[in-house]
């Protein structure tokens, strides 16, 4: 695969390094760097001097200005000498001026940060950069030049050209080396390529919380067509079953095949209105996360103690995703755990919900077991929020819970 950058150059193969254009690339970015380097520091400290003297007349004030977005300039040369070694486009991080004209221009430039962000890079490359790129231009070519010239001078000097012929070799490594440094340090401020990944990143948290909102959304649409369709028409039909009873003759088959419908009616409303609650508690979305910890702990097989202290109302997500949390812990240690009691605690500290399930159980609680974890840990994960377990063998379990409330 061919190289992209002058550090991957670098890993080749020496002969094929040699003879690949990397070296003349990287000389050629590290000389243009001397040359631009120079000239930008005599200009601007030039401008920077002649505003200073002139401010007293007004117009140091417009030189002092230049200066101050002088950086634009620069690292736009910046970015086009960084093809030399490093190909990847640096794109631009100046947004569009948000009024016409040269005041527009003015005023957006000097509220950015990236503008600011230029000029100490400016800064830098004119007291620092284009110094180590002549200093190391001059201890890879320079030197060995003059070592592998000294005899000319004087005859018996002929060790150091010796040792100039054994330094000239590693001058373009040395070159590439430095070109490949100054390169990643001038992306690394200019244009970091994990700028895109940053944006993508967002773009994905934000498309899940949406999706994750979709999804509570819906879950509360089926419960409430649940809770007022076919929860009420079963109801209905259970009314009538039980009127067609009172007309059918008492002991009849007719009364008995009436009473057996009536019963299976009811355990169906039964198990829909637990499949209902089991999908988005209606006192979830009435009144909040308290109360619906507290409704679900009284049908509880186990006897848990409730400690829930919140200022206010969560967000819709925040509530349901510790709902849930409560919901699948206390199901764990009700099947797995052989637990006895459980405790259930939460409280909002600094916009973040810190919700903990404990149990006296035996413990091992493991998700690569299967027991409901793992999708307890991805529901945790999108709302952006950290799940972790404590749960030695022999107990007891502990499922702390940690979610923004942003």
């Amino acid at each position: 695969m061919p190289s992209r950058t002058a550090w991957q150059a670098l890993a080749q193969h020496p002969l094929g390094f040699l003879a690949s254009a990397w070296p003349w690339r990287a000389l050629a970015y590290l000389l243009s760097g001397v040359v631009f380097g120079a000239i930008a520091m005599v200009t601007l400290l030039t401008m920077a001097a002649a505003g200073l003297v002139s401010l007293i007349v007004g117009v140091g004030a417009v030189l002092l200005l230049a200066v101050a977005l002088s950086g634009i300039v620069v690292t736009r040369i910046e970015r086009h000498r960084l093809r030399l070694v490093d190909p990847d486009p640096a794109p631009d991080p100046h947004r569009a001026p948000e009024r016409p004209g040269l005041r527009g221009w003015l005023e957006t430039r000097l509220r950015e940060p990236a503008t600011w962000r230029e000029l100490s890079f400016t800064a830098v490359s004119m007291t620092a950069l284009w110094w180590m790129d002549l200093l190391v231009l001059a201890f890879a070519l320079a030197l060995p030049v003059l070592l592998m010239t000294s005899p000319v001078d004087d005859p018996g000097a002929w060790p150091w050209l010796v040792i100039g012929l054994c330094l000239l070799p590693a001058a373009p490594y040395t070159i590439t080396a430095w070109a490949g440094a100054r390169a990643a340090l001038t992306r690394l401020i200019l244009a970091p390529r994990d700028g895109e990944l940053g944006r993508e990143l967002t773009e994905v948290r934000a498309s899940r919380a949406r999706l994750v909102d979709a999804f509570d959304a819906e879950r509360r649409r089926i419960e409430r067509d649940l809770h007022d369709g076919a929860q009420q028409r079963l109801v209905s039909i259970n009314v009538m079953l039980g009127l067609a009873g009172l007309d059918a003759e008492p002991g009849s088959p007719v009364a008995r095949q009436l009473a057996l419908a009536q019963d299976e009616v009811t355990l169906a409303v039964n198990e829909l209105r637990e499949l209902s609650r089991g999908v988005h508690p209606k006192a979830l979305t009435d009144h909040g996360l308290a109360a619906a910890v507290d409704n679900l702990t009284t049908r509880s097989a186990l006897p848990v103690a409730v400690d829930i202290r919140l200022p206010y109302r969560l967000p819709a997500t925040v509530e349901s995703t510790g709902y849930f949390v409560v919901a699948e812990a206390l199901a764990n240690a009700t099947k797995h755990s052989r637990a006895t009691r459980a405790e259930v605690h939460a409280r909002l500290d600094a916009d973040v919900l810190t919700l903990s399930v404990r149990d006296d159980g035996v413990g091992g609680a493991d998700p690569a077991t299967g027991t409901g974890l793992v999708g307890l840990a991805d529901r945790v994960a999108a709302a952006d929020g950290r799940l972790r377990i404590s749960s030695p063998a022999g107990g007891p379990t502990l499922l702390r819970v940690e979610l923004p409330c942003r």
